[in-house]
């Protein structure tokens, strides 16, 4: 099976199928998706490749200032939209002091992202859990906020550490893409941030490692924090797992 999907425009659209996870079952193919913006999927080529998936369910978790500027998928047929902006405390990455640690620096924005954006993570995981056909969620880059996305999802299913964050790290080969697509995005600004788009292991890394400090676990931090029930972390380990082996 194949991890990346090619498009014309997003260019950061994966499957999160194959991985091991709990009870010796494994993520299944075809099921939930991660991408960039899909506002970048125009071309008929892409919307053909796009409906092939049988997507019904499309979250972008961008502010809305955010998808006003730089679009939203287009309106197709049988496709539900929700907007569910999981970060609430803005900020450029193009303009963090080149002397911050970087990953530390991450880190702590998905801590508040963690912290401010319970009930959008919450309706995010019921969308998935609850979901009849294939869903993607995404943000801008399909970087941070879908990256943290992935790996509450991935952790509740049981996915390891070091696969959820090999699974983060698979942006780092885009990152080149990223920085292009920002300076064209940004004619005659500065680039401040040396670490413009990169993603290594570490920053989910350490982001895992203070909710477990928090909460005690991902699972915990769900449960309470977030307000899901084990019925629901049961749903989504139905729908997205392969079946017991016997």
């Amino acid at each position: 099976m194949t991890r990346h999907l090619t498009f014309e425009g997003p260019h950061n659209f994966r499957d999160l199928g194959g991985y091991p996870a709990a009870d010796g079952r494994t993520v299944r193919w075809g099921l939930v998706y991660r991408s960039s913006s899909l506002g970048a999927l125009a071309s008929a080529a892409d919307l053909e490749r796009f409906r092939a998936l049988d997507i019904g369910t499309v979250i972008d978790l961008r502010y809305p200032w955010e998808t006003a500027r730089r679009g939203r998928i287009p309106e197709l047929e049988g496709v539900a939209y929700h907007n569910l902006p999981i970060e609430h405390r803005p900020y450029d990455q193009a303009e963090i002091d080149p002397g911050v640690d970087p990953w530390r620096f991450l880190a702590d924005r998905f801590a508040e992202v963690a912290e401010d954006g319970v009930a959008e993570i919450r309706t995010v995981l019921e969308l998935i859990a609850d979901a009849e056909r294939p869903v993607v969620f995404h943000c801008a880059a399909g970087k941070d906020r879908t990256g943290l996305i992935a790996a509450l999802v991935l952790s509740l299913l049981g996915v390891g550490e070091d696969d959820v964050a090999a699974d983060f790290a698979l942006t780092e080969l885009v990152t080149d893409r990223l920085v292009a697509g920002w300076h064209a995005a940004n004619p005659g600004r500065t680039l401040r941030w040396p670490s413009f788009g990169r993603a290594p292991e570490e920053v989910i890394r350490l982001a895992l490692a203070d909710l477990n400090a928090a909460h005690g676990s991902v699972h915990a931090y769900a449960t309470g924090k977030v307000g899901v029930d084990g019925a629901l972390i049961g749903r989504l380990r139905d729908r997205l797992l392969s079946a017991p082996s016997r």
